[in-house]
């Protein structure tokens, strides 16, 4: 891990882009979206513990509306679709994005040439592996010497896989085809699915023990499952459409790189269209597919998608286009620095910093104000420790 001045998704995307421009000797213009951090760091900021806020809320001011909003900080138990699904989604579209808005097709170079983007895309593919198994086995427990005996499956690693084949796919291929691919992986997955050559029981396609990820996870994936399931959140199958996820964020980012004749409302209006039929035609093809993240279904790839479109268009509509950015700060700090205060969550005990650090100010508060505090409290340790690394321009990447 080394120190440059630029977060994970847009680290290497900037990398690659460079490394190309060198490659041609000429320079790369690269538009920069202030709102791709920031939205990347309001993703973030609920992992970091602003899922608690409305819990946190509801026992303040006694609200049943907060009830719903806190349903909403919870992943869906199986079929279904809340708020807290979409974070894993949004930020492999995010990082799409990053790769959309510098595209830079490599397959016409001589191989020498290449080989340093292939390099650094190899490494960074298997350092995120590595982190994803340390993340999976923080809070001091430690990764077990037997080898069978660790959960190597990891939201890294998902990122790490879809970031991987959709810079293949940026570098190798054209828009055309990385289309047809994405199209192709939603209907070939959604059939596979629904029509399972193995399975490990007659509960059902779409059930945790009858799909065909759950067949598939059992007999390949290496190690432990997540709470030993027989399917795995990040398993092997399901990894294949979030690649598609990752295509949506290209395919946005080449959109919005290009200039319009019609200008930039245009694109948001766009943009806030093609978000929402793509939600929509997720919950229209939900009876035959259902919305399902652990098995990361096509429905659900179309719904998180449309969402993400839908999120951007939102940002980029405040932030780039109407040019209000000072709000966004508090979250372009986490999102610079996004990976290392993931990781971080895995390892450093933050809600014990922070009653370290605020302990006596929480107490001071009335007993049902005090969860506010703490969430807050919370929040701020972790955000005054990326403010500090923003400051002194400490950007990590991998």
């Amino acid at each position: 891990m080394t120190t440059i001045n630029q977060n994970l998704s847009a680290d290497s995307t900037t990398n690659s882009a460079n490394a190309a421009a060198e490659v041609n000797s000429k320079p790369l213009k690269k538009l920069r979206l202030k709102s791709l951090d920031a939205l990347r760091g309001f993703d973030m900021f609920w992992i970091l513990g602003g899922e608690a806020l409305f819990a946190a809320l509801l026992i303040l001011t006694g609200w049943a509306g907060f009830k719903w909003f806190d349903a909403q900080m919870h992943h869906s138990a199986w079929h279904g679709f809340t708020s807290y699904d979409l974070i894993f989604p949004l930020f492999i579209f995010l990082s799409g994005v990053a790769l959309g808005l510098s595209p830079k097709r490599l397959d016409k170079l001589p191989l020498p040439q290449r080989m340093p983007l292939y390099q650094h895309a190899i490494k960074r593919l298997f350092l995120l592996l590595l982190f994803g198994v340390i993340y999976n086995h923080g809070w001091g427990t430690g990764a077990p010497l037997a080898v069978g005996e660790i959960r190597y499956a990891s939201v890294l690693g998902r990122i790490a896989f879809a970031w991987f084949f959709c810079a293949l796919l940026v570098w190798h291929t054209s828009l055309r085809t990385q289309i047809i691919t994405a199209i192709a992986i939603l209907i070939g997955y959604a059939l596979l699915q629904a029509f399972p050559f193995i399975t490990l029981d007659d509960s059902g396609a779409f059930s945790a023990t009858g799909s065909i990820n759950a067949a598939i996870d059992t007999m390949l994936l290496p190690g432990i499952t997540y709470q030993g399931a027989a399917v795995d959140p990040e398993g092997i199958l399901s990894t294949i459409p979030a690649v598609v996820n990752g295509l949506f964020g290209v395919f946005v980012g080449h959109f919005i790189v290009k200039p319009h004749a019609k200008g930039e409302w245009f694109k948001v209006a766009i943009l806030s269209v093609t978000g929402v039929a793509l939600v929509a035609i997720g919950w229209l093809v939900s009876p035959l597919i259902p919305v399902n993240k652990t098995l990361w279904t096509s429905s659900f790839t179309l719904v998180t998608s449309g969402w993400s479109i839908l999120l951007l268009a939102l940002f980029y509509t405040v932030i780039d286009v109407l040019k209000v950015q000072k709000w966004a700060f508090f979250f372009t700090v986490i999102g610079c620095n996004s990976i290392v205060i993931y990781i971080a969550s895995s390892i450093v005990n933050w809600k014990y910093t922070a009653e370290s650090v605020f302990g006596g100010v929480i107490r001071s508060f009335p007993e049902n104000a005090q969860s506010l505090m703490s969430v807050i409290a919370l929040l701020l340790v972790q955000w005054l420790v990326l403010y500090w690394m923003y400051k002194r321009g400490v950007f990590v990447k991998v």
